[in-house]
């Protein structure tokens, strides 16, 4: 008799998002109309609940803005509570190319990891590349989390994520709050999960702006170091997976 196939949720956390959302699920559901969406609309003022929702997604809206990390978060205690089997995380600017979604999940699939992150910075190198001024930032954060967790990391700040079961568990428990890409590295590090990158092309957004810009790099940068240097620190807590 054969196997269930495994339950797949897409999380997207979307603020502000009305001009890229629909796009980005609809390319989704085009590749592969068995995957479930969520749209975690967080505490946006423009359509982006009513444009996920006709795209085709489920939409959980959140009552005002608790930044990507809540909102993650949010998706994570409902892939949970829906005893999902995978997450993959994706971007609501449309910046990920939705056809490496699979090769994204095949060390999941195949038990080889718990925790994959797609790549800018791995061969072949092709596609956008983020500016100049944001990799800066990005090459900082790769050295720093290579360090402190003795692995390669080369694209920590990274938002095209899968995570298994074991994962699903520990973040709808705990996920980090502002800017959480590096930190939830260290996290998953500290609970002894095998973390492999997976090589990928990334798009320049079309609409609308990021949220990290201008003087926010700084205090990104400050804020999330000194988050990963505390994560080290701590125990590991324990936790039924």
């Amino acid at each position: 008799m054969p196997l269930n196939p495994p339950k797949i949720l897409i999380i997207i956390p979307a603020f502000n998002e009305e001009g890229n959302v629909g796009r980005t699920i609809r390319e989704i559901i085009s590749f592969n109309a068995s995957l479930s969406v969520v749209v975690v609309n967080d505490g946006s003022k423009d359509k982006t609940a009513h444009e996920a929702s006709q795209a085709g997604a489920m939409v959980l809206s959140l009552p005002f803005n608790l930044g990507i990390g809540g909102a993650v978060q949010t998706g994570f205690k409902f892939a949970l509570l829906k005893d999902y089997d995978i997450v993959v995380q994706v971007d609501g600017d449309g910046q990920h190319d939705i056809s490496y979604l699979n090769k994204l999940m095949e060390p999941i699939l195949s038990g080889q990891a718990d925790m994959t992150i797609g790549s800018r910075f791995l061969p072949p190198y092709v596609g956008y590349r983020s500016s100049f001024v944001r990799r800066i930032g990005i090459n900082f954060f790769a050295h720093l989390l290579s360090f402190l967790t003795m692995s390669r990391v080369t694209d920590p700040t990274s938002g095209f994520r899968a995570f298994n079961r074991k994962m699903i568990q520990i973040f709808a428990r705990y996920y980090p709050q502002d800017f959480p890409e590096p930190e939830a590295i260290a996290v998953a590090r500290r609970y002894k999960a095998r973390v492999m990158e997976v090589p990928v092309q990334m798009r320049k957004r079309i609409c609308g702006n990021s949220s990290i810009r201008y003087l926010k790099t700084l205090y990104y940068m400050i804020k999330v170091t000194l988050a990963i240097l505390l994560d080290y620190l701590k125990r590991r807590e324990d936790i039924v997976v």
